[in-house]
């Protein structure tokens, strides 16, 4: 799985994830149509495609194979690329597609690199990483071993000869300490197939009385930052695929919080975000462990 990253490497792929990241972002909000028609479905009539996924996909393709020509890339919407340089752009265009949909301000886009095999559960791990929050302007960001951070969002660079704006402050995240379940607030996500939603629906019953209350924002991404920053103690979900979580998932670790799966590594069958005294409390509400 390793992929030796030379440190200068690093920052300049957090750089170009911040970059990438933020111009979809802005793409995605400024160019939003008053009604956002849905170009398919997916796993169910509830799991919708929008025009503006394969748009903001296509614009995220094009800047990565600009300035990355040798990377692989894996989005959501299934126009895949293979690389020869063992790096993959892992890229969710629209996370939150049913809040975008409905205009409602909780969506993102996430943009990471990661090492390893992104189509294995547990064959990698990002590297570098940025969630885009257009809704609130701002980007989340980390590269491996860099911390995680938040500022404005990345501007559209200047025309040749002028000055160059001002770059944004940033702010560093830090994961919540609570230690208590009985205290902690959740955030968590649903599928879109009728029977997983039973499911999980299930496992919230057992869970909801032994937390302080719970969250379901719709942006696996935002939930993570949101991990990252204190805003929510944890998070589990399961059925993530590895755009929904990839540039969160760094960007909560390097928060300083854990970030795990049933039996390690975060994935489809769970994931776990939370600071480190609660985050085997939460595994074990989610397994029954």
């Amino acid at each position: 799985m390793e992929t030796a990253v030379d440190p200068a490497d690093l920052l300049e792929l957090e750089r170009l994830c911040v970059e990438f990241a933020s111009e979809a972002g802005r793409f995605i909000r400024d160019e939003r149509p008053s009604t956002v028609r849905v170009a398919d479905t997916k796993s169910s009539e509830t799991d919708v495609v929008t025009v503006m996924d394969r748009r903001s996909e296509a614009l995220l393709h094009g800047l990565i194979r600009d300035a990355r020509p040798d990377d692989g890339i894996l989005g959501e919407e299934g126009a895949d690329v293979a690389g020869r340089s063992g790096l993959t752009w892992v890229v969710d265009p629209i996370d939150g597609t049913v809040n975008y949909l409905y205009d409602i301000p909780a969506y993102a886009v996430s943009v990471a690199v990661v090492v390893g095999d992104p189509a294995t559960p547990g064959a990698w791990r990002p590297v570098a990483g940025a969630v885009s929050d257009p809704c609130r302007g701002l980007v989340h960001h980390a590269r491996r071993g860099g911390g995680a951070w938040t500022r404005a969002a990345a501007t559209p660079a200047p025309p040749a000869g002028a000055s160059p704006p001002p770059s944004p402050e940033r702010r560093r995240l830090a994961a919540s300490t609570e230690e208590e379940l009985g205290r902690a607030l959740l955030a968590t996500g649903f599928g879109y197939e009728a029977q997983v939603r039973a499911a999980q629906a299930e496992v919230l019953r057992e869970v909801l009385p032994r937390v302080r209350d719970i969250r379901r924002i719709g942006s696996a991404a935002l939930d993570l930052v949101r991990v990252a920053d204190g805003s929510v103690d944890a998070y589990a979900e399961s059925g993530l695929k590895p755009w929904d979580l990839a540039a969160g998932w760094l960007v909560a670790e390097e928060a300083g919080a854990r970030v795990v799966g049933v039996a390690g590594h975060p994935g489809p069958e769970l994931t776990v975000a939370a600071g480190p005294a609660l985050v085997e409390p939460v595994r074990r509400l989610f397994t029954g462990r």
